[in-house]
């Protein structure tokens, strides 16, 4: 296989799965294939950096469970390939969190978050068009205008505030954020694909594969240039005739419980990736980077005896073993006897129990 000099002596995992954040200009992803390079604009600087939202998911801590070679592997080449990234697997195995830790690591900014219910469209995902506010306020302007005129004829109509522009009513979604044309590429959580309507994969494969969409509202807008809201706080971003295409196609994670298959072009499309139950020292580092080492080892029996139930029954999250750690951590914690016990079996109900 012929590989240029630069390349040969690269490592070409630039996501290591340590938690530890790469340095500037450490990160830097290997070039796209010819076939998976976009050339969108203009280019958009990197978004303001990640904030109290990766500490919630990953702890302040921000450690990692340890993913293993083959699993490095799979997320190193959706990275290079600039492919999705189709997670699967149980309940609290840490799927959502890695596209947490990928932004973390990689230093890419906020994840942009798009839950999937059996209502999502991709619509949703790319934009919301607000027209009835639009006409709303256009009418009150063209009143307020009406008025102003009538009781000062000689009055210049100029100092006058005109409607809003088409921007101020175009809010992008998750997906339609992630696909602008950022000098860096975002971070995509596309959550539960698999609670999805039958038509959403197949509706998805032609904005992957192109890294693009269109506004048919900015298209037929004569604003050439229309400044829109996006999905990130306070965000705007200029859209030039109604057309968006990315610059680096985004780290896009797809999670799914196996509730379903997928058609066989999305999975085409996709690395797949299937992600076990966290074994003892998995959650272990989890209870730690939300709390400390030293709350960890203390609440070692509580943490065996979780995995103890996972493996046997299955369907326990995460965030149900951290409730019942929170719980020990308290002033006053319950006493560790039957009455504990009971507790536990409140806390850790199995999902599939609701």
């Amino acid at each position: 296989m012929p590989t240029s000099d630069s390349s040969a002596t690269r490592e070409w995992r630039v996501f290591r799965g340590d938690g530890v954040p790469r340095p500037d200009g450490a990160a830097e992803l290997p070039p796209a294939p010819p076939w998976r390079t976009f050339h969108g604009g203009p280019p958009l600087p990197p978004p303001f950096q990640e904030g109290r939202e990766t500490d919630r998911r990953l702890g302040a801590f921000a450690h990692t469970a340890p993913l293993g070679e083959a699993a490095l592997n799979v997320v190193n080449a959706a990275l290079c390939l600039r492919r999705p990234l189709l997670v699967t697997g149980p309940p609290g195995s840490g799927k959502s969190t890695l596209a947490y830790h990928i932004a973390h690591e990689l230093q890419l900014g906020p994840v942009l978050y798009w839950p999937i219910s059996s209502r999502t469209t991709l619509q949703q995902g790319l934009y919301a068009y607000d027209a009835i506010g639009r006409v709303q306020d256009t009418a009150v302007v063209r009143e307020s205008t009406r008025s102003a005129t009538v009781a000062a004829p000689a009055a210049d109509p100029n100092h006058l505030a005109g409607p809003h522009s088409i921007g101020d009513y175009l809010v992008l979604g998750p997906l339609g954020t992630a696909l602008l044309p950022h000098t860096r590429p975002r971070v995509l959580l596309v959550d539960e694909l698999d609670k999805s309507d039958m038509d959403l994969p197949n509706d998805l494969l032609s904005v992957f594969e192109e890294g693009a969409y269109v506004v048919p509202e900015l298209v037929r807008s004569r604003e050439r240039e229309v400044s829109v809201l996006t999905e990130d706080a306070l965000g705007r971003a200029p859209i030039t005739e109604g057309r968006v295409q990315c610059r680096e196609f985004p780290v896009v994670v797809v999670t799914s419980n196996g509730e379903r298959e997928f058609p066989p072009a999305f999975l085409r499309r996709c690395l797949r990736l299937e992600l076990p139950i966290p074994g003892l020292d998995a959650l272990a580092t989890m209870v730690a980077a939300h709390f400390s080492t030293r709350v960890a080892e203390e609440a070692r029996d509580v943490i065996a005896t979780f995995h103890e139930r996972s493996v046997a029954h299955g369907s326990l999250a995460i965030d149900q073993l951290l409730n019942a750690v929170h719980l020990l951590t308290q002033g006053s914690p319950p006493p560790r006897d039957g009455r504990w016990d009971e507790l536990m079996t409140s806390v850790w109900r199995r999902l599939n129990d609701y």
